[in-house]
């Protein structure tokens, strides 16, 4: 690969992202070894990820990251191959995770990175879903900070977006009676399939359950 393609951000969006106006795709000079610092791999992604948080990353506004800037490459999470390393924790031929950006190839120092390692059966996409910051998010803040138990009576908010339909799977094989709260019936029919106890749109909430182990009417 001598060239590679990156996508940059070109105009930032006042709401919608706009297609062919607000990204960017460009090509540049592929990396090479010989490109590397010590500490560094060169890392080719397999996945990229798509996250809600990205679209805050686009806004000119003070946050708990500094927004993308205009001309840079899009902000993200993927997953892929160090192709070549100057690195002992990731030598070439490593599978790792991390936020390298929208981008075919990219010079990473290696404490961006996380090392990959698959349960059986896994998927490597599950690194950017399940098994990555959107499982993290719902398993520790369920558990270690919510301590959820069995017996409790658990109402999940968005619970059909990333986060929250992990946070009530999770709750259920705690042994929690679980509501979902989404925005449309279609969403609901969804929550109910994955295991939750009831789920309602937000403009048509049920009363609160008598008992933690009793389904809301």
């Amino acid at each position: 690969m001598t060239t590679y393609q990156k996508v940059v951000l070109a105009k930032r969006p006042a709401a919608n992202i706009i297609p062919g106006e607000t990204f960017r795709l460009e090509s540049a000079k592929a990396p090479t070894e010989t490109d590397l610092k010590d500490g560094e791999v060169l890392f080719e992604a397999r996945y990229l990820s798509l996250d809600p948080a990205m679209r805050g990353w686009l806004n000119d506004t003070r946050s708990y990251v500094p927004p993308v800037q205009i001309g840079e490459t899009m902000r993200g999470y993927a997953v892929g191959v160090c192709k070549a390393s100057k690195s002992k924790k990731f030598p070439a031929g490593s599978v790792a995770s991390g936020i390298t950006g929208w981008t075919e190839l990219a010079v990473v120092n290696e404490k961006t990175l996380q090392k990959v390692v698959l349960p059986k059966n896994g998927w490597l996409t599950d690194t950017l879903s399940v098994l990555g910051t959107t499982g993290l998010t719902a398993y520790f803040g369920l558990l270690n900070v919510g301590q959820v138990k069995a017996g409790d009576f658990v109402v999940v908010s968005g619970a059909a977006g990333a986060t929250g339909s992990v946070v009530g799977q999770i709750a259920k094989l705690k042994g929690a009676t679980v509501l979902g709260i989404a925005g449309s019936d279609d969403k609901c029919t969804w929550l109910r399939e994955l295991g939750f106890d009831d789920a309602s749109t937000t403009n048509r909430l049920p009363s609160p359950p008598t008992s933690a182990r009793e389904p809301s009417p």
